[in-house]
């Protein structure tokens, strides 16, 4: 599933896109991916025709488009979540689509012409969806690109991720001390910290040498905060380098790859050498997945 860096990729590869477009066609070709939209493929194409795009934010994993409403404030926005194998790319207005593109988008932009977006998705976990947009508890702007005080309504209960100039350090460090879980599942928990899934847990667990399996209550403030700055550091060096690809479904708004799955130090990395100790690292099942560690760097302690 894509995480923060690969969103954010995609949020930043559409904003000078989308940012004051206006939307002059939908078409909707695969009805499950509205599967969170309230309402018929009918209400969603209505709302969409002929309405104009502010910008592109992001928090965590959810992607959202504000939509100007007629007094020229944003009521809704366009939610996209890009689930397991989700896609969105910028394409021109006469380009062949995808066998696999399910909402398809014509837009004009009052400075890049007629451009389209294409909603691309092998295994349809992903979706779009019309949602208000709630004020955000704290005041502050909602998410990453746009300094917009709203929140789409099936976002509000994600927390902030670690790289949002909001997030209060504090608050979750607290809440973390306070669960009665383990730290892997902990960094997975979304209304937790938002952003990070199975790739980064592991690389920035791998980085601060804890084990996935340690009790949260059992980590000192030392290197809860310790962790915290290599979770950072791990998205961000993600970022620099356009998020992590293994494959042609993990891409930009252009369909080009990232390269991050080259500087991976732990995450498939079983039956190779720890790039520290030399000792092999290994896989264990986790969560109907794989946690990927160093068993003599990383021990439950």
């Amino acid at each position: 599933m894509p995480e923060l860096p690969e969103v954010e990729v995609v949020r930043h590869g559409l904003e000078p896109a989308v940012s004051g477009a206006s939307i002059d066609d939908v078409d909707v070709l695969d009805l499950r991916s509205l599967r969170r939209h309230v309402g018929p493929s009918e209400d969603f194409i209505q709302r969409l025709t002929g309405a104009t795009l502010v910008g592109a934010v992001r928090r965590g994993k959810f992607l959202w488009l504000p939509i100007v409403a007629a007094d020229g404030a944003p009521r809704d926005a366009l939610v996209v979540h890009l689930g397991m194998s989700g896609q969105v790319l910028l394409r021109t207005a006469d380009a062949e689509a995808s066998a696999l593109t399910r909402v398809r988008l014509a837009l004009t932009h009052p400075v890049h012409g007629p451009l389209r977006v294409d909603f691309v998705d092998q295994r349809i976990f992903g979706s779009m969806a019309i949602d208000e947009l709630l004020p955000t508890p704290d005041g502050a702007a909602a998410g990453y690109g746009l300094p917009l005080a709203s929140i789409p309504s099936q976002v509000a209960h994600i927390a902030r991720d670690p790289l949002d100039a909001a997030f209060d350090e504090r608050l979750y460090r607290r809440r973390l001390a306070a669960k009665r879980t383990t730290i892997k599942r902990a960094l997975l928990d979304q209304t937790l910290i938002s952003g990070i899934g199975n790739i980064y847990a592991d690389e920035a667990l791998w980085a601060a040498r804890v084990h996935y399996d340690q009790p949260t209550e059992t980590l000192s403030a030392r290197k809860s905060g310790e962790l915290l700055a290599e979770v950072r550091a791990v998205l961000r060096r993600a970022l620099d380098e356009g998020g992590t690809s293994f494959d042609a479904q993990y891409v930009n708004v252009n369909g080009a790859s990232g390269y991050f799955s080259h500087s991976l130090r732990a995450y498939g990395q079983q039956g190779r050498p720890c790039p520290r100790c030399g000792r092999l690292i290994v896989r264990e099942q986790f969560m109907n997945r794989g946690s990927h560690f160093c068993p003599r760097c990383q021990r439950v302690r």
